[in-house]
C-alpha cells in the first residue's frame, strides 16, 4: 500500500468529498484512483476490498476501510480533530450528525430531473435555515468561542464549513440571517490547511456535472430515476 492514503471513488464529490475535506484539514496528502468503468468496480468487488460492496474505500495505515463514517472517525481521531474527551467527542458526533443529515438532502441533487431539482433546492434551503443553521448559530453565540467544541478546531468545524458552502451553492445569501455563522465561515476558511484546500488546483471537487452523473450511473448500473426528498 502507498505511504499516502489512497482514495477509491469517482472523480467527483459524493460521499468521498467529506473524507477529502478532513484529510486536507489535517494537512495530509493523499492519492486518488477514480472509478471510470464497471470493470474497475468489479475488480474491487472480486478482490474483496469492498466489505459491503460499495465505495468510498480508503487504503490507509495498512487497512482497507469502507463505510464513510468509520473512515471519517478514524481520520479525526488520528489527527487530533475529535475532541479531548468522551464528552467533546459526543458533541462532535452530534454536530457532525446534523450536518450529515443536511448534506443528505444535497447528495442526490445532481441525479434529479430538472423539475425535481427546483423542488429539492427549496427543500435544502428551508431545512438549512429552519432546522440546522439555527442550531449552530446558537451554539456559537452561547459559548462565544471560535469553534463548535472545546474552543479547538475539530472535525465538527470542517464538516459544518463544507455543509455551509454546499448550501450556498444553492442560495448564495443563505447565511444572511446568521451573523455567527458568517463569522465562523470566515474564520475556518482562513485556517491555512483549509485555505489551501479552497484554492484552485486543490483536490476539492467542483459541483457535480452531467459527466459525473453519467459515470456514476454507468459504473453502479443505476437504471432508475432518483426522486426528490
Amino acid at each position: 500500500m502507498s505511504a499516502k492514503p489512497k482514495l477509491y471513488y469517482f472523480d467527483g464529490r459524493g460521499k468521498m468529498e467529506s473524507i477529502r475535506w478532513l484529510l486536507a484539514a489535517a494537512g495530509v496528502q493523499f492519492e486518488e484512483e477514480f472509478l471510470e468503468t464497471r470493470d474497475q468496480y468489479e475488480k474491487l468487488l472480486q478482490g474483496g476490498s469492498l466489505l459491503f460492496q460499495q465505495v468510498p474505500m480508503v487504503e490507509m495505515d495498512g487497512m482497507r476501510m469502507v463505510q464513510t463514517r468509520a473512515i471519517l472517525s478514524y481520520i479525526a481521531a488520528k489527527y487530533n480533530l475529535y475532541g479531548k474527551d468522551l464528552k467533546e467527542r459526543a458533541l462532535i458526533d452530534m454536530y457532525v450528525g446534523g450536518t450529515d443529515d443536511l448534506m443528505g438532502f444535497i447528495l442526490m441533487f445532481p441525479f434529479l430531473s430538472a423539475e425535481d431539482k427546483e423542488k429539492q433546492r427549496a427543500i435544502i434551503v428551508e431545512k438549512a435555515t429552519s432546522r440546522y443553521f439555527p442550531v449552530y448559530e446558537k451554539v456559537l453565540k452561547d459559548h462565544g468561542q471560535d469553534f463548535l467544541v472545546g474552543n479547538n478546531f475539530s472535525w465538527a468545524d470542517v464538516h459544518l464549513l463544507e455543509a455551509i458552502l454546499m448550501v450556498e451553492e444553492k442560495k448564495s445569501d443563505v447565511l444572511s440571517g446568521f451573523p455567527q455563522l458568517q463569522a465562523f465561515k470566515a474564520r475556518i476558511s482562513n485556517i491555512p490547511t483549509i485555505k489551501k484546500f479552497l484554492e484552485p488546483g486543490s483536490q476539492r471537487k467542483p459541483v457535480p456535472d452531467d459527466k459525473y452523473v453519467e459515470t456514476v450511473r454507468r459504473v453502479l448500473r443505476m437504471y432508475y430515476d432518483v426522486k426528490a426528498n
